[in-house]
């Protein structure tokens, strides 16, 4: 890691994802990450949460950060402007929806799923093909069961595949991703890509952090995410973020 390069970077932008990175395990914002966003906001850098979750399951976190910019949510599915106004969505066919749930009957694991209009764990509706589908995922325990629902995925060749934890796997519709979502914010806000700070701990975050000029794992990250990223932060039960802005931003 040479840290000259990185003191060339100027940071106008910084992506955070949720899990395991800004909340602790209780799924808390620490003082000292919101001291620190309050910080980079007060200089005015961009601060963007850039999540798995749905608004729904983002949105009073933004809102208690008070951040004035845009919110990437559903990997990239849905983005949001600083006024919570929908910009831009990208749906999965029902069709798919269905196939994958028909999968998770067929090996018997858990799985949850993010409409437009909520999110479904372990249940499906009755009119699925009503619905507008953002994301699928399944939880699977079992390494030789994932590994199997994983390839069946892979084959289909439809889909955008991560995790946010290496029990899970996302899916989206392919091509979208963090990275494409924060590549559509960067162009409304007149930024480039290497102007960012992307941190992350999960495959869903593996492409921002690529592509970000600064990408940081965090200590709790999963081995192929450190092993993209630039430079690897505490963990998210020790202020990662913090450290992380503080470092490379103020």
């Amino acid at each position: 890691m040479d840290n000259n390069f990185i003191n060339d970077v100027d940071i106008k932008l910084i992506a955070l994802d949720m899990d395991g990175t800004l909340l602790n395990n209780k799924g808390q914002i620490s003082d000292a990450n919101r001291q620190a966003i309050k910080a980079a906001q007060d200089k005015g850098i961009y601060v963007v949460l850039s999540t798995g979750r749905s608004l729904l399951t983002s949105r009073e976190h933004a809102d208690a950060l008070e951040l004035t910019s845009y919110l990437v949510t559903v990997n990239g599915s849905e983005i949001w402007d600083e006024k919570r106004e929908l910009v831009q969505r990208n749906l999965m066919k029902s069709e798919l929806i269905q196939w994958m749930w028909e999968l998770t009957k067929q090996h018997k694991t858990n799985f949850w799923a993010i409409s437009t209009e909520r999110n479904w764990h372990d249940e499906m509706p009755d009119n699925l093909h009503n619905l507008d589908w953002l994301k699928f995922g399944f939880n699977i325990e079992d390494d030789t069961t994932r590994a199997i629902i994983l390839k069946k995925l892979e084959e289909k060749g439809e889909f955008e595949l991560s995790n946010s934890t290496l029990k899970n796997i996302e899916v989206n519709a392919a091509g979208i991703n963090k990275a494409n979502g924060l590549g559509f914010v960067c162009n409304k806000l007149g930024i480039a890509m290497k102007n960012v700070m992307a941190v992350g701990d999960s495959r869903n975050d593996l492409m921002m952090i690529k592509e970000a000029g600064i990408g940081v794992a965090m200590g709790n990250a999963q081995d192929s995410v450190k092993e993209a990223a630039d430079w690897v932060t505490a963990t998210n039960q020790e202020d990662g973020v913090a450290l992380a802005i503080t470092k490379w931003v103020l």
